[in-house]
């Protein structure tokens, strides 16, 4: 089959460490992947399988360290 392109927004927390292997598989067939993120996550991070793109959230990195 022919790569195809895929846009992800994902969610944080266990729901991405499955999903992240899917769009592993993915990328190894050939599909352009880009995922949305937030720019303070808890799990969320680049990866060279795919392209980040973040957007801000109304709290930081510290904040989301720090109580989960």
């Amino acid at each position: 089959a022919d790569g195809g392109k895929l846009l992800v927004v994902p969610q944080d927390g266990s729901h991405w460490l499955s999903m992240r292997m899917v769009l592993e598989k993915l990328w190894e067939k050939g599909h352009e992947i880009v995922a949305v993120v937030p720019d303070a996550a808890l799990l969320l991070k680049s990866s060279q399988s795919f392209t980040i793109k973040t957007y801000s959230v109304p709290y930081t990195q510290e904040f989301v360290d720090q109580y989960y």
